[in-house]
């Protein structure tokens, strides 16, 4: 592009149909572009060249572009040759051609190099202009559907958006699931579909939490949705439970197609980055659609269209041409009297991007293929050659409708009078039309590429090296949250026999990791939360006790093993209504829509507690007592020792009782006995008084009246004392008797009360362990 703006042609005087002499080149405002262009022509007017051209200046220009090309000619752009060889053109030329004109495929590869050489020369372009084109931006061809190209995964486009523009959100949604039902051959009304309305809410849900979806998990949920409710009507009023299985198995077919694999691997479908690569550096971003039926191809670009939105609001306004959206062949994509799905996020961008700095640009063959509101929505007016005067009318309306103003009878001479690559070029921002034939491209204009030849001219792109296939599910088994699937892996919940209730687990629940369940698990596989209401009694042992038993039971399998259950406490908070995000169910080997499977379970579980299942408790055979459930040895031991103390102080009760009137006897001859051992003790300290005063003297006295002999009286002292204090002798020897007998009485005692203690000790401690296990009817 020159400072001039796109350098499209050279004017042309109208009344003779040739280039003015000198020549006056035609260069075009590219800000004019965020008003948006029509080309419109016949087949051969020369409007893909002009498309060509067009796209050339913009990525001169450093514009990125985003090419929707339903016929593959725009593919034309990823043949530019600097060199102008002969060698570069001749992978590329036609060999029927060759073979028409009577040469060889290098002789006309050479015509070509010549004649693209002399053509650019004309216009004073040459192979340093092409190189400048190259290096300008990053070409890609991208394939949806097809790894010809570059795979696009558009699936990926069910992730969440980052934008939290309600109106956005709102039109990415239907968007994708008016392109999502076309697939599937349902023409819905946003408005008035219950098939769009229940995917769009489905979609809205999700994405109003944050959540990505997978395709899978979409169709899972049309089959069970997160909601219980549409507008003012319970779910299953409006759309009844056996409809929306009917609308998930059909989508399902479509996912189940081996030819829509190639719509699920790819890189993912991001406006950003099909604009301008990390660095900055502005990108050619081709969507080749040929290969695609209609109504595939009404899916991608629905889907590319409503990102397109998405992203455009997301930006800062711009009065600048930011990027350029060009549609090759807009037939089919915005008719006058039809709403298909690409339709409103086309006519969207037409009446809102120029406030962001987007430009859209659309072809067509037939001004009638447009519907009113896209003609008067555009700026720019690229009118060659028409097919008819019915084409001719049309174009005039929109032209006047569009200005406002002009002389339409010159508009009209101006038309008629059109050659072959050349156009009537009208914008509304100049103050009249203008006649111009076009430059040469750049790209070599082979027409349409093969999907083969695409193949070819994308081998070394670096973006075949980062493609991102959608995963497939883990082949491990695992209970119901974790990660699992395989080929057995749906998007439909599995059918459960009637009256048994279904849930989800809780990622939360604190039993999880004990079952091998993935907290951030999508895939599901069934499994049996099972509860049993246990009674074990027993008269004997006075035991009536009830017990809830609860397990998970995976995997399921055609025989039911009750070994494999994992006994776990759960509630009625493990579980949910329904998946907590995107979901895949794993079809399991058990025929769990069997009413009669889950009799057997019942029958299974009952025999494996009643033989594996039982209570214990402790029993004391000589105290007859049995401990209590829950109660531990050593409580019970404790209780049992204290029993048996009462025992033990019954039996002493009565020994003491016995023994009573013995010690009382012994203990009144003790104290007799200490009563004459006063008594003695007194007489012998009274008898030594006696002699200390009395008795002194009297021998004095006998001595000196010489009455009686010595020895006698010394005898007779002598005698008197040792009668006291035999008295004295006799009287302890009698209390130390008496003490003798209290002891062994005593000793007595406390051997009886020994072996009563060691009995009933013995007794406390002969504990054995019972086991109470369940009956039929428990």
């Amino acid at each position: 592009m020159s400072s001039d703006g796109f350098f499209l042609g050279g004017q042309i005087d109208p009344a003779s149909g040739d280039a003015l002499d000198p020549r006056v080149e035609v260069h075009y405002d590219a800000n004019d572009l965020t008003t948006h262009g029509v080309i419109v022509g016949m087949t051969g007017s020369g409007k893909t060249g002009l498309g060509v051209i067009f796209l050339e200046e913009a990525l001169l220009a450093e514009i990125p572009t985003l090419v929707i090309d339903p016929k593959g000619d725009m593919t034309n752009l990823m043949l530019t040759f600097p060199d102008l060889a002969p060698a570069d053109f001749e992978p590329w030329v036609d060999e029927g051609e060759a073979r028409r004109e009577d040469k060889t495929v290098g002789e006309l590869a050479d015509d070509k190099a010549q004649l693209w050489t002399r053509g650019l020369g004309s216009w004073g372009l040459g192979g340093d202009d092409i190189a400048r084109l190259r290096s300008s931006a990053k070409f890609t061809v991208f394939t949806p559907g097809s790894s010809a190209g570059v795979p696009l995964d558009v699936i990926g486009s069910l992730a969440a958006p980052d934008d939290g523009d309600p109106e956005a959100v709102t039109d990415e949604i239907e968007g994708f699931v008016s392109g999502m039902l076309g697939l599937v051959g349902i023409e819905a009304d946003p408005l008035a579909s219950k098939e769009h309305i229940l995917l769009s809410n489905v979609i809205s849900h999700a994405w109003a939490q944050g959540e990505d979806l997978t395709l899978e998990g979409l169709i899972g949920r049309v089959h069970r949705p997160p909601m219980r409710k549409m507008g003012v009507f319970d779910l299953d009023a409006f759309f009844p439970e056996k409809e929306r299985l009917r609308l998930a198995m059909r989508l399902n077919a479509l996912v189940a197609s081996p030819s829509f694999a190639g719509w699920r691997s790819g890189v993912p479908l991001d406006i950003q980055s099909m604009l301008w690569e990390e660095d900055g550096t502005p990108r050619a971003s081709i969507i080749y659609l040929a290969h695609l039926s209609d109504d595939e191809r009404q899916f991608v670009v629905t889907l590319l269209m409503s990102k397109m939105v998405t992203w455009m609001r997301s930006q800062s306004g711009s009065s600048d041409l930011r990027a350029l959206i060009y549609m090759d062949e807009v037939f089919g994509f915005v008719p006058p009297t039809a709403m298909p799905p690409a339709k409103k996020p086309i006519l969207t961008i037409l009446k809102q991007a120029r406030a962001f700095g987007v430009g859209m640009l659309l072809s067509t063959q037939n001004p009638v293929d447009l519907d009113y509101k896209a003609m008067s929505n555009a700026g720019t007016w690229a009118v060659g050659r028409l097919q008819t005067e019915r084409d001719k009318a049309r174009i005039l309306e929109a032209l006047q409708t569009a200005s406002g103003e002009g002389d339409i009878d010159q508009i009209d001479s101006l038309v008629s009078g059109l050659g072959k690559r050349q156009f009537l070029l009208h914008n509304t921002r100049d103050k009249a039309p203008v006649v111009f034939g076009t430059r040469w491209a750049m790209s070599y204009l082979r027409g349409p590429l093969t999907r083969d030849e695409i193949g070819r001219i994308t081998r070394d792109d670096p973006l075949h090296d980062t493609v991102v296939t959608a995963p497939e599910p883990s082949s491990a088994s695992a209970p119901d949250g974790a990660d699992a699937g395989g080929d057995d892996a749906t998007p439909i919940a599995p059918t459960v026999a009637s009256g048994i209730p279904v849930h989800h687990l809780d990622p939360g629940a604190p039993w999880a990791d004990e079952v091998g369940a993935s907290r951030n698990g999508t895939n599901y596989e069934a499994a049996l939360a099972i509860k049993v209401h246990l009674t074990f009694d027993d008269r004997y042992a006075g035991v009536d006790h009830a017990e809830e038993w609860e397990a998970i039971a995976h995997p399921l399998t055609d025989r039911f093993d009750a070994t494999t259950l994992v006994a776990v406490d759960h509630d009625d908070r493990d579980f949910l209504d329904g998946p907590p995000g995107a979901a895949t169910y794993v079809i399991p080997d058990a025929p769990i829509h069997e009413k009669a499977w889950f009799s057997s379970v019942q029958g299974a579980v009952s025999d494996h507690l009643r033989r594996n299942r039982s209570v214990e408790v402790f029993k004391n055979s000589t105290l007859k007592l049995y401990s209590r459930i829950g109660e531990t040895r050593e409580a019970f031991a404790t209780r049992c020792n204290g029993v048996a103390d009462d025992h033990a102080d019954a039996e002493a009760a009565k020994i003491r009782d016995r023994f009573e009137d013995k010690m009382d006897d012994v203990r009144e001859r003790i104290q007799d006995a200490s009563r004459d051992i006063d008594e003695a003790e007194i007489e012998l300290v009274a008898r030594r008084q006696d002699e200390m005063l009395s008795g002194a003297g009297a021998i004095l006295d006998v001595l000196l009246r010489g009455k009686k002999s010595t020895r006698s009286i010394s005898a007779s002292s002598r005698s008197a004392k040792r009668t006291a204090e035999r008295k004295l002798r006799r009287a302890e020897a009698d209390l130390t008797d008496k003490a003798e007998d209290l002891a062994e009485l005593e000793d007595d005692l406390l051997e009886e009360l020994t072996e009563i203690d060691e009995r009933w000790r013995d007794k406390a401690a002969d504990i054995e362990t019972i086991e109470i296990g369940l009956e039929q009817n428990d």
